[in-house]
């Protein structure tokens, strides 16, 4: 379902009025990271304000008056997404007083993560435009501060993958051993033994054996495995887990 109008209305229309110094506005901005079994990537959409018009942009609403910046991350979400519950965590706030040419804009960041495989046909269009996938690597000059926002999201999405299993959010809910390391070397840009890391996750008992094997692969089909949530929760609870990659 596409949002109306009136959902929609322009951040920047709306800060229109911004225009005397004591008067400022809160914003939030949200990074949405992408995996598509081989590249990272970010949803963007075109910033059609001067002098920005023609750069891409992250995509973020101002604050409104009943809600926490929380759940203005989740209501972003779910207008570009369709979709609840998906991973967010906070980045951090960028108050620079000339962040924004409208006037005084204070911005809250969160991160999100979808998989790309699994909920492309849930993007909607955002102020009446496309948003679309951008690999990371290939984003160099986005609009206002957002390129800062978007290293400090990326920075802050490689300390917590390597500490949480949040990754496994961005994967298809079967999946391979070496789809899984894959996954870990793109986000860490780093690369990894794959005996040892096979051997860590294995260790972790987090991991479980489905029973099956790839279909339709020109390769030999790989074991198919899913992760334990349930188990990992119960191990937390009980202080008993060292999650680290």
């Amino acid at each position: 379902m596409k949002m109306t109008t009136s959902n929609t209305a322009n951040i920047n229309t709306r800060l229109s009025h911004l225009q005397e110094e004591t008067k400022f506005s809160i914003s939030v901005d949200c990074v949405i990271f992408g995996y598509d079994t081989s590249k990272l990537k970010v949803l963007l959409i075109d910033c059609n304000m001067p002098p920005y018009v023609g750069q891409k942009s992250l995509i973020g609403e101002l604050l409104e008056a009943r809600e926490t910046t929380t759940q203005a991350a989740k209501r972003i979400l779910k207008n570009c997404t369709s979709l609840k519950d998906l991973y967010l965590e906070e980045v951090s706030v960028y108050s620079h007083p000339d962040r924004h040419p409208l006037g005084r804009v204070v911005t809250l960041a969160y991160y999100s993560l979808i998989s790309i495989t699994e909920y492309e046909k849930h993007i909607e269009d955002v102020e009446n435009k496309r948003p679309e996938w951008i690999e990371l690597e290939q984003i160099k000059d986005l609009a206002f501060d957002h390129q800062k926002i978007l290293r400090d999201a990326y920075n802050r999405l490689q300390r917590t993958v390597r500490e949480k299993p949040i990754g496994f959010s961005m994967l298809p809910k079967k999946f391979t051993l070496i789809q899984l390391q894959n996954f870990y070397e793109t986000v860490l840009n780093i690369e990894l033994d794959r005996r040892n890391f096979r051997r860590k996750l294995m260790a972790l008992g987090l991991l479980i054996d489905l029973k099956e094997v790839q279909n339709n692969v020109s390769h030999r089909p790989a074991k198919l495995y899913s992760f334990d949530f349930e188990k990992y929760k119960q191990k937390q609870n009980i202080g008993t887990l060292n999650f680290e990659i």
